[in-house]
């Protein structure tokens, strides 16, 4: 069984993108959305896609199990996915041995930007780099889950990104 562990972050400044390694724009859906579990689809880039099953009330910690599936599957399932569509387009940042994923969104929630640091164990304690803002670890708000079944862009959408 895989375990996720990470921490998120909101992004201070733009300092970053002097360090970004990949590019990945995303497109995802919750097929289903529970307090304690989620099935997302997601579409990365034209050309792959996952399906990803989450179970778990923890605010650190929640099991996850990922499989790759067609994209003409992932645009099917999609297209009935109640609420809302996530887009955002993930860059990964290396830093003092770990990776970082800075998520800037578009669409719906164009000027949110969140940073998460995943984790190998509980215990990990990784180095914050200098553009990381407040952390947002267990707010709800800003889980992709909670991004994608109720409109809070109102609230957390305050900065437009170019």
């Amino acid at each position: 069984m895989a375990k996720e562990i990470e921490r998120k972050f909101l992004v201070a400044d733009e300092s970053w993108r002097e360090e970004i390694v990949t590019r990945t724009r995303f497109r995802q859906g919750y097929i289903v959305s529970l307090d304690d579990r989620s099935v997302r689809v997601r579409i990365k880039g034209d050309d792959a896609a996952t399906l990803t099953i989450k179970i778990g009330v923890g605010v650190l910690v929640r099991d996850e199990y990922e499989y790759d599936i067609p994209v003409a599957d992932a645009e099917e399932l999609l297209s009935s996915a109640p609420g809302f569509i996530i887009e955002k387009i993930r860059y990964t940042v290396e830093h003092e041995g770990f990776v970082w994923e800075v998520d800037v969104f578009d669409g719906l929630y164009r000027g949110l930007v969140v940073a998460e640091v995943e984790l190998s164990a509980e215990t990990d304690q990784p180095a914050l780099p200098a553009w990381i803002g407040e952390e947002v670890t267990g707010d709800h708000r800003y889980s992709n889950q909670h991004l994608a079944t109720d409109d809070l862009s109102t609230e957390l959408c305050y900065v437009i990104q170019d």
